[in-house]
């Protein structure tokens, strides 16, 4: 089969898609995330209903938000007094998915000089999260509480649009289940409805070429673990 260069681009854009960690100080223009945005509101729906709601955190307003989560993250009696709004997480692990989690959680902590033993060093590192890791951009989602599961899986091809749409103009991201912890705090501080119900967040900008957490690949199962052919006879 011969490829097309469409075929070599979109290809490209998905499989160079990495979770950053580490952005440079450098601006993103605002068409460029609102064509992002357009492009990735493409995105399928079950009868077109579109239940993403998207707030874009810049400048002051991104400062604000993390300083916010930021000071209540470092105090352990405080922090314990937010918890999620719904379960990203299993509630209890399995092979083979603990053991993935487990091996992406101690290459990123290698690479970045963190042993077992130094607790503090990993919670600095998911404290990163809060500050969307430097990136001049965050992005904050939300989805209407009346809508029931099957919006959600439609929300995850918008949020992969989204990811997708960054690579092709050679931007880079990160998604964020880290801030749902911290929905209250986001929800004062963006004046959320109280229909919203905070997804997750997402930081956005230009990967920092030089930082050894960006040299992490993380592994894929090859297709033949997760996929059935059946053929007739």
């Amino acid at each position: 089969m011969i490829s097309s260069p469409q075929q070599e681009a979109v290809d490209a854009a998905i499989e160079s898609r990495r979770s950053i960690r580490a952005f440079l100080d450098k601006d993103v223009a605002r068409e460029d995330i609102e064509r992002i945005l357009e492009v990735a509101a493409r995105a399928p729906s079950g009868t077109n209903t579109q239940p993403w709601r998207v707030y874009v955190l810049t400048g002051p307003a991104r400062n604000a938000l993390s300083d916010a989560i930021l000071a209540t993250n470092a105090d352990p009696d405080q922090a314990r007094a937010h918890t999620e709004e719904y379960a990203y997480y299993p509630r209890e692990w399995v092979s083979p998915y603990i053991d993935r989690r487990r091996k992406v959680g101690w290459d990123l902590y290698s690479l970045l000089g963190l042993t077992r033993e130094n607790k503090e060093g990993m919670a600095a590192q998911h404290a990163r999260n809060y500050a969307f890791f430097d990136a001049p951009v965050g992005l904050i989602f939300t989805i209407d509480r009346v809508m029931e599961q099957g919006s959600w899986l439609d929300y995850g091809m918008f949020l992969q649009n989204i990811m997708v749409a960054a690579r092709a103009r050679g931007l880079d991201t990160c998604p964020q289940a880290a801030f749902t912890q911290y929905h209250r705090i986001i929800a004062a501080q963006l004046g959320l409805p109280a229909n919203e119900m905070v997804v997750c967040g997402m930081a956005l900008g230009w990967a920092d070429p030089d930082r050894v957490e960006n040299t992490l690949v993380t592994e894929r199962e090859p297709i033949t673990g997760f996929t059935t052919f059946l053929e007739q006879a």
